[in-house]
Formats: C-alpha cells, sequence, structure tokens
C-alpha cells in the first residue's frame, strides 16, 4: 500500500494521541507533559504556530510527529510514533524530512528535541539526519535524558 503524508487534521487528533501513547506506555510511564500534549493536539502544536504530520497507509494513520515553535528560531521536534506493525518502511523518514523542511520554511536556525537513549533506532534516525547531541538542559520529561539539535543556519 502506497503511503502519503499529510498536515493536521481535527480528524486525525485521536490518531496522534494513540499512536503516541502506545510507544510511551511501552517503553515509560505517561506523565502529564504528554497527556497536555496528546490530549489538546491544537493547542499543543497547532495554534502556536507549528505542524503536525501524519503518514497514512489509505485513510488510516499510521505515523505521526509534531513541530513546536521555541523562542528564538527554535521548533522541537516531537512526538513521534509510527504503529509498530508498520515500522521498518521508511515512515519515520518520511516524517523526519516533513519536519525539516517545514522548520526551514519558517525560518528555524535550529531543531531540537529530547529522548531517552534506551530508543537506540530512534537516535539512529536523529543522528542521520544530522541531530547532534548536547548538554541535556530540559526537564519536563521524567524520561527524557538526551538532548539533539540539528543547526539549519549551518547547512544552508
Amino acid at each position: 500500500m502506497t503511503a502519503k503524508l499529510v498536515s493536521f487534521d481535527p480528524q486525525f487528533s485521536e490518531a496522534f494521541a494513540a499512536l503516541n501513547y502506545e510507544w510511551i506506555e511501552h517503553y515509560f510511564e505517561i506523565e502529564q507533559e504528554d497527556r497536555d500534549a496528546l490530549d489538546n493536539p491544537i493547542g499543543y502544536a497547532i495554534e502556536p504556530g507549528g505542524e503536525i504530520f501524519f503518514v497514512l497507509e489509505g485513510e488510516d494513520p499510521v505515523g505521526t510527529v509534531a513541530m513546536v515553535p521555541k523562542p528564538d528560531g527554535v521548533f522541537e521536534l516531537a512526538k513521534m510514533a509510527v504503529r509498530p506493525d508498520r515500522q521498518g518502511r521508511g515512515y519515520s523518514n518520511l516524517l523526519m524530512s516533513a519536519c525539516i523542511e517545514f522548520a526551514r520554511n519558517h525560518g528555524a536556525r535550529e531543531v531540537m528535541l529530547v529522548t531517552n537513549d534506551v530508543l537506540a533506532p530512534a537516535l539512529g534516525l536523529y543522528t542521520k539526519a544530522g541531530f547532534k547531541m548536547v548538554e541535556f538542559s530540559d526537564d519536563r520529561y521524567a524520561r527524557g535524558n538526551t538532548e539533539m539539535r540539528l543547526n539549519l543556519l549551518s547547512e544552508a
């Protein structure tokens, strides 16, 4: 089945939450910061000027990621998830490319993310996209122990 990338539509709000709750519950515990983001994707990412992308197979959302604006020309890449039975099909790469293009098109100087070093496939994806590990400075999540940044100005 051919997959396509689409921007946020309110009909996909539940899928954004479900895809992310699934992986978070598998590896970690749900935190209040997760609930705030996943249960209100419009307020979390869209209204502040960000975007949420989805990979669809037919009309079925099988992957998602959010771009959340931060101060000083930075976007946070957040809440990336691909349904476990759809992993390995390149959907994460598709989502990553959309995020970087979105940030560039919105004049961002940098994309940042917070993750955990037990998520080796995710770390590999981020490194392949050019993200570099930086000193960890984000305490929003108890599970977060790795911060990475992609400088969009140095590679323009």
